[in-house]
């Protein structure tokens, strides 16, 4: 068992034989770690600026690079992902980068070596900073600052919590260490005990590999644990898998209980937030058991929801949650739902949480979002994966009749105005990194770039599709404020993405020839686009018909052909 080395004081001294992981797959230990916080450490304090965002692949690499800009007292911002988008709305707020980053942004280097008997002081956990971002559940991502104090007082208090059934493990994880849960799980507590850190696993039969042989801990959300494929050799876990971990959103019940049989141990869920830190846990032995809360927090209940203090929180005022709950007479408690998940319809008190609920009830459902989608007129719509997943690939008839059986089921307990009045269908929700789905992305659910295609027919140079115009098209958005008509740059558009899906198309574009644009298109109006392409000439010709007759037509000619 590895000596307990708190946060602060983790790089003051080498400690030889203690593992750290598994680095751009090198096995490392604390002595090789320590000269890599070191080489950090002289880039950071050679650079200008307190702020700086990191993004790193490996999470080895990235535990490195943070307590080295620690060390040399910068505040640093994790980086979601480190796609442009992130990137550039970071830009502003900090001074530099580090990372695994595309050379645009002039990611900072480790100098090439750092001399190993450099002392370090203890880091002052009051003065080292980090900046996560929520995951934008309810709405846009927000800025959270984290003090290494909170941090290290959450990190003892999941030790106190889970460390006895730890001891002699590596960690293993599908979550990203660049959010809070994955920061905790995968890299602070596992440096603080002393516990191997392997390489981030995605898919479940590399995870599968990876765990078998060997005491292992696995860190895990609830995307991730409930699509666990049946036909892997679970089996062979058993007996050395000490825990799976998950949190980062509600795990199913029904996954608890997949996970506890196949994997041969009851996960350990784990509740809280961004803003609050850890604040209970409860482990699937039985269905639906109550939430005990972590060492050092307490609990009270505040006008029906739940209010929490802990050495976690920024301060020691207490922090009312938006979940509401129930009190146990043993001290534990139970949630309730969320009562920012109470909205109001045309001045109707609908919960949105209850109508997850009554939607999962149904056979035909195997998950489902519901939200409100704002515009001239709020209106509630739900996202749902469909218990056959055939359905979510149908063409739209089948789609739109399951939307209606749903709707009509729900009709006996809820009346036109609390139901939902919109439906997609999808083969799964959408999950960013930390396996959440965000109001962003089942907004653009709502929104498609693209109408859904129905294949008529399709060879080498021929093809017919017809598509129903949704009137939620972007393309339909602001381009005619008075009308809502189908604009010929779409049309343009369509034609050569859905000429791509049906042929080998050049990557090069020349020229558009003969394109007429005889009748408008509205939403409703069902098209059929006839295709035909020509590769010795590289022309692809496009013409959108319906019963209304011919709406546009013309040739796309690619730079390249021969």
């Amino acid at each position: 068992m590895a000596d307990w080395i708190a946060l602060d004081r983790l790089l003051i001294a080498a400690q030889p034989g203690r593992d750290i992981g598994i680095c751009d797959g090198t096995a490392l230990d604390h002595v090789a770690f320590r000269l890599r916080v070191l080489a950090w450490h002289d880039a950071f304090s050679a650079a200008e600026g307190r702020d700086w965002a990191l993004y790193f692949d490996d999470t080895v690499a990235f535990a490195a690079a943070l307590f080295g800009a620690w060390h040399a007292g910068k505040r640093v911002f994790l980086a979601a992902d480190n796609l442009p988008a992130t990137l550039q709305a970071l830009q502003p707020q900090v001074s530099g980068f580090a990372g695994d980053l595309s050379a645009d942004y002039q990611p900072l280097q480790a100098t090439d070596s750092a001399a190993a008997d450099v002392a370090l002081l203890p880091l002052d956990e009051r003065a080292c900073e980090l900046c996560v971002f929520t995951s934008g559940s309810t709405g846009q991502p927000s800025a959270i600052s984290k003090r290494l104090d909170q941090l290290a007082r959450e990190v003892d208090a999941l030790q106190a919590a889970f460390g006895a059934q730890l001891d002699g493990t590596q960690v293993h994880g599908t979550v990203s260490h660049q959010h809070i849960y994955g920061l905790l799980f995968r890299v602070l507590w596992p440096l603080a005990a002393g516990r191997a850190i392997q390489p981030r696993r995605f898919f479940h039969e590399d995870l599968v590999g990876a765990l078998a042989g060997t005491d292992t801990v696995l860190v895990a959300t609830p995307a991730h644990l409930k699509r666990l494929p049946e036909q892997l050799d679970w089996a062979s876990l058993h007996g050395r898998l000490r825990a799976v971990f998950s949190s980062g959103g509600p795990l199913p019940e029904d996954a608890a209980r997949q996970v506890r049989q196949w994997l041969g141990v009851a996960p350990t869920e784990v509740y809280g937030s961004s803003e609050t830190g850890g604040i209970a846990w409860r482990r699937w032995d039985t269905d639906a058991p109550p939430w005990q809360p972590l060492p050092g927090v307490q609990w009270r209940i505040e006008e029906d929801c739940l209010a929490v203090a802990s050495p976690h929180l920024e301060t020691l005022v207490w922090w009312r949650t938006q979940d509401r709950v129930e009190a146990l007479a043993d001290g534990r408690f139970r949630l309730l739902g969320r009562a920012d998940r109470i909205v109001k319809i045309e001045e109707r008190r609908v919960s949105l949480d209850a109508l997850e609920r009554a939607l999962r009830e149904d056979p035909e459902v195997e998950d489902v979002r519901v939200l409100v989608l704002q515009g001239q007129r709020e209106q509630l719509a739900a996202v749902v994966v469909p218990a056959d997943p055939a359905l979510a690939r149908a063409g739209d008839g089948a789609r739109r009749a399951l939307g209606q059986r749903l709707g009509a089921r729900l009709a006996q307990g809820h009346d036109a105005v609390t139901r939902p009045r919109r439906w997609r269908l999808v083969e799964s929700l959408p999950i960013n990194a930390q396996g959440k789905v965000t109001q962003a992305a089942l907004v653009a659910l709502f929104q498609p770039m693209m109408p859904v295609p129905v294949w008529d027919c399709r060879d080498e140079a021929a093809a017919t599709l017809r598509m129903t115009l949704d009137p939620a098209l972007r393309a339909f958005q602001g381009h005619f404020p008075q009308a809502a008509i189908l604009p010929g740059v779409a049309q343009l558009d369509w034609a050569v993405r859905f000429g791509r899906q049906a042929f080998v198309l050049p990557v090069g574009f020349q020229r558009m020839d003969a394109v007429k644009f005889q009748r408008v298109a509205r939403p409703g109006d069902e098209l059929t686009l006839h295709l035909d392409w020509d590769a010795g000439r590289g022309v692809l010709t496009f013409r959108y018909t319906s019963v209304h007759g011919v709406h546009a037509s013309g040739r796309v000619v690619f730079a390249d052909a021969h």
